[in-house]
């Protein structure tokens, strides 16, 4: 008898996340990037709008583009599951939820003249959180520290020495928010 094909959802959290940012994507081409503004983008605001705190967190959602968003659910989609599957959907949304809402407020701190936009801050969230998966008490993983000196300093060196219009802090706070996640998630994991 042959085993019927079915195609089961492995990762509730990714995939509504990556699905989330895909109806962005097309929210803001259909409206020329005025939906992208208005609820896809965290920014230095005059005064005070009732969306700047819903701002601070779907900022992540929005991307500038098809390549944007591409390069991000490339990484989200391969390295989600595994940590969803490790560590729960629950701790997965609360990493992306803190990671939003800590390169926002860092970002309108130190630039209020920057716009930020993007899933980039929980990519490099989930590329440290992943170098932690295989992590022991009193150890700390060559892959994270690789990892962590690579990307990160990746970012320092283009954040220092390019105009890219690309929010390197963004991604070295991700990637920090990331880290330590990875790090406590395994440790309580580890005491259980």
């Amino acid at each position: 008898m042959k085993k019927k094909l079915t195609v089961s959802v492995n990762a509730p959290v990714v995939l509504s996340f990556a699905l989330l940012c895909f109806v962005a994507l097309i929210l803001g081409f259909i409206t020329g990037g005025f939906l992208t503004r208005l609820l896809f983008m965290t920014y230095h605001t005059n005064g005070f709008s009732i969306l700047d705190p819903v701002r601070l967190f779907t900022h992540v959602l929005g991307h500038s583009g098809w390549d944007h968003f591409i390069g991000n659910m490339a990484y989200i989609l391969l390295l989600g599951p595994m940590l969803e599957e490790k560590y729960g959907s629950g701790k997965v949304l609360e990493v992306i939820l803190i990671t939003a809402f800590v390169t926002s407020v860092i970002n309108s701190v130190f630039f209020p003249s920057v716009a930020l936009c993007g899933a980039s801050g929980v990519v490099f969230a989930f590329i440290l959180m992943t170098s932690f998966t295989s992590f022991n008490k009193g150890e700390i993983p060559l892959s994270f520290i690789l990892v962590a000196f690579i990307y990160i300093g990746k970012e320092i060196f283009q954040g220092l020495f390019e105009n890219d219009n690309i929010s390197n802090l963004s991604h070295i706070i991700g990637g920090i928010v990331g880290g330590i996640a990875g790090y406590i998630l395994n440790i309580t994991a580890k005491k259980k």
